[in-house]
């Protein structure tokens, strides 16, 4: 496509995540926000009215309209969608989870193989800046542990917390381990309706990394946190509060060497006057402020206007799909059904 000219674009689904994509559409350069679609029409239309864009009665009145799409709607909703968009050549921007069920997931990378649109999966972590900074590290995790608590919000509650909220996780620690699962273990607990709302899982690598995930989405606070541990670096993360710290293992080897040769030899008789922080080495990651969201979207946009792949492929999107669904079948059905947890 000719790069000199806006990208046109829309957005499919109107509620908070539709809204929050429509409206960094329309404020970024080089982009186009014709028009939205909801299946409910007054709130399409008033979102149209917030962004100065048009609403679109059916989806395939988008075909010859725009050239690519976020589609931002119920997950069950997704294949049947990106089908239609993708078969129609519109570029699709498929908010995770890729979808509900390993089927639909096939599905969507089926629709995209056959047309050759443009397919990326929303997994924002991915380009949150703390990510974005860690890959600037060039870390190879041994272990990776991850926690991701929060009150409940009622908004996904017809889907368990793992396609709600450690899908998030599951993406990330497949692209840090960079090897294929060989095993998992899962625990999960019910509390509010059928599915877990509460799940820790631990997955082994192919290559002998290991991850430990936890996920509540029944805390009393927001946490969202990884560690990173590998032969040459520890890296402590907050997605929340977008901060990161790093130790190197050739910055304090020699100074923890020191350190304990000085208490052999007795120089040092009371272990107490060391003061660790003072030994040890730790930079803060160098973290930029560019929101996840906009990041995300520049990148689909220059995906779509160069034809070069995205940064997050709807292949990504079926591992991390595939990866869930072995979680939840590896938690117990009798522990789901019969296990109550307090609210932690």
């Amino acid at each position: 496509m000719n790069n000199g000219s806006p990208l046109p674009v829309a957005v499919i689904g109107c509620g908070r995540m539709g809204r929050l994509h429509a409206r960094v559409y329309s404020e970024m350069p080089g982009v186009k926000l014709v028009g939205v679609h909801d299946v409910c029409p007054e709130t399409a239309a008033a979102i149209a009215d917030s962004f100065s864009c048009r609403t679109f009665e059916r989806v395939e009145d988008l075909a010859g309209e725009v050239a690519a799409v976020t589609i931002a709607v119920p997950t069950a909703c997704h294949a049947d969608l990106a089908e239609t968009c993708l078969d129609a050549g519109i570029a699709c921007l498929i908010e995770k989870p890729l979808a509900k069920d390993v089927q639909d997931a096939r599905r969507i990378v089926a629709a995209a193989h056959r047309s050759g649109a443009t397919a990326m999966v929303g997994h924002i972590e991915r380009f949150n800046p703390v990510m974005r900074a860690v890959g600037r590290l060039d870390i190879h995790p041994r272990f990776i542990e991850v926690t991701r608590i929060s009150p409940m919000t009622f908004r996904s509650i017809d889907v368990g917390v793992v396609l709600d909220m450690m899908i998030h996780d599951i993406d990330l620690v497949l692209r840090l381990s960079g090897s294929a699962v060989a095993q998992i273990d899962a625990i999960g607990v019910s509390v509010v309706g059928d599915v877990e709302d509460i799940c820790n899982a631990r997955l082994t690598f192919e290559n002998g990394c290991v991850a430990n995930m936890t996920a509540s989405r029944l805390a009393l606070k927001t946490e969202r946190r990884m560690r990173l541990f590998s032969p040459d670096a520890y890296v402590s993360l907050d997605y929340q509060k977008r901060y990161g710290l790093v130790a190197r293992r050739s910055q304090n080897v020699q100074a923890i060497r020191e350190a304990a040769r000085r208490i052999r030899s007795g120089e040092i008789t009371d272990i107490s006057e060391l003061n660790y922080a003072d030994i040890v080495h730790v930079e803060e990651l160098q973290i930029d402020d560019i929101e996840p969201l906009r990041a995300e979207l520049e990148s689909f946009a220059h995906a779509v206007k160069t034809g070069t792949p995205t940064e997050v492929t709807v292949e990504d999107g079926l591992a991390a799909v595939e990866t869930a669904t072995r979680i939840v079948e590896s938690i117990s059905p009798m522990a789901l059904a019969a296990l109550h947890s307090p609210i932690s």
